[in-house]
């Protein structure tokens, strides 16, 4: 099943409770711009090398549009259409004005210098750049891209547009960033875990955690729940992972990996484990923060977690959901659980046009506030409605598009 097909199965299952007619359905799951642009550039050894980049524009009902920019060769329009829908509902479901948009080249990153990125980066935004904007689609950092690819699109957007520190978010904060970003979705992640710990009776300093991916997102998550008090038992990224029943030493991993090319390859704490067998780990949190699709109908039988946190997009298939569902798995989902950037975005563009800058206490303190705000609505609904925690999230985020889109009038 590929990736906007599994989002529509869920979209179906949400509306069908909100009894949505068809047209309204159609009307929801139709993107309001696809485009696909040819990207060439001149590499390092003077050869041409092109790539295909694409930016889809979901729905920009409750706001301007909104969404990461992705590097990653598996990048294809299937993907990128599901991702900018799961932004509108994400963007909805913590209730911040925006869409949904997503974008991305599909691009082996390690085979660039970081001469050629920026030259990929620089022309790509050539061809989209009449088609963003502060107030219509604003990029973000995403797989493959950082606070130093965003800096190059504000700088090359404002050679077309004029200064507009707004049109991009997760900058470098000496290039009217904010604080706080690069650690907003692993923290993010981090909050909603305590949360629903707290909401199932179970303490921290009793709870044994997994986390597939230690990027930026699965390490921040790590740091934060360690803190927390929450043991970490297990990370692992591509090249594999380690596992430690005492629980790690997480920041010592993380300075491994920053010095290190950002891998975990060759680090010693504990067993070496693959990833297959950190997702079959006996651990109390399971948090998938890689790429999607590793529980499958394949190996979810193997899924011991109780609790899941979907920190990564996508990382369940519907089949294996529907499993765990049945098992009972408390599954806190994508549009939910990796909320946490695109809500600290939200601060960092509206600041950007205010040309106002928060500290980083402050920023933490209003992502807890909305991120726990958001929570709360869905574990009620879920509860009222005895549906799962995705379920509720969808609903929640399909009510408050379709709302917007009424109110506005279709015309």
């Amino acid at each position: 099943m590929k990736a906007f097909e599994a989002t529509q199965r869920y979209f179906h299952r949400a509306a069908d409770l909100l009894d949505m007619p068809d047209n309204m359905r159609t009307l929801a799951l139709t993107a309001q711009r696809e485009v696909q642009v040819q990207v060439t550039i001149e590499r390092d050894d003077g050869n041409v090398a092109t790539y295909i980049g694409y930016r889809v524009q979901h729905n920009n009902a409750r706001g301007p549009m909104k969404g990461g920019l992705r590097f990653h060769h598996e990048v294809d329009l299937d993907e990128v259409r599901s991702l900018a829908m799961l932004m509108t509902l994400k963007t909805a479901v913590v209730n911040i004005p925006y869409g949904g948009a997503k974008g991305g080249i599909a691009v082996k990153v390690r085979d660039l210098s970081r001469r050629e990125l920026q030259r990929l980066t620089r022309k790509f935004i050539d061809t989209i750049h009449d088609i963003i904007g502060p107030d219509i689609d604003i990029p973000a950092p995403d797989m493959g891209t950082g606070a130093e690819h965003m800096a190059w699109i504000m700088n090359q957007y404002s050679k077309y547009h004029g200064f507009s520190p707004g049109i991009v978010t997760g900058k470098p904060v000496e290039m009217y960033g904010i604080p706080g970003r690069e650690e907003a979705t692993g923290r993010g992640v981090g909050i909603l875990t305590l949360k629903t710990l707290s909401r199932l009776g179970r303490k921290p300093q009793d709870t044994k955690v997994a986390i597939q991916g230690f990027g930026n997102v699965g390490s921040h998550a790590a740091k934060f729940l360690q803190e927390a008090d929450c043991r970490v038992v297990a990370v692992s990224d591509h090249t594999g992972g380690c596992y430690n029943a005492q629980g790690l030493e997480v920041m010592n991993a993380i300075r491994y990996a920053n010095s290190h090319e950002h891998l975990l390859e060759g680090y010693a704490d504990g067993e070496r484990i693959t990833n297959e067998e950190l997702l079959a780990l006996d651990v109390d949190v399971l948090i998938p923060a890689a790429i999607g699709g590793v529980i499958t109908a394949d190996n979810v039988d193997t899924v011991k977690a109780p609790v899941i946190i979907e920190a990564a997009n996508e990382p369940i298939r519907p089949e294996a959901n529907d499993a765990l569902e049945e098992r009972g798995v408390v599954v806190v989902p994508d549009i939910l659980a990796n909320a946490g950037g695109v809500t600290v975005s939200y601060f960092e563009w509206a600041q950007n046009r205010q040309y106002y800058r928060w500290n980083l206490d402050r920023v933490r303190q209003e992502l807890d506030r909305v991120l726990s705000q958001a929570f709360e609505e869905v574990w009620d609904v879920s509860k009222e409605r005895k549906i799962s925690l995705r379920t509720a999230a969808f609903l929640l985020g399909i009510k408050r598009v379709a709302k917007a889109t009424v109110l506005a009038g279709i015309v």
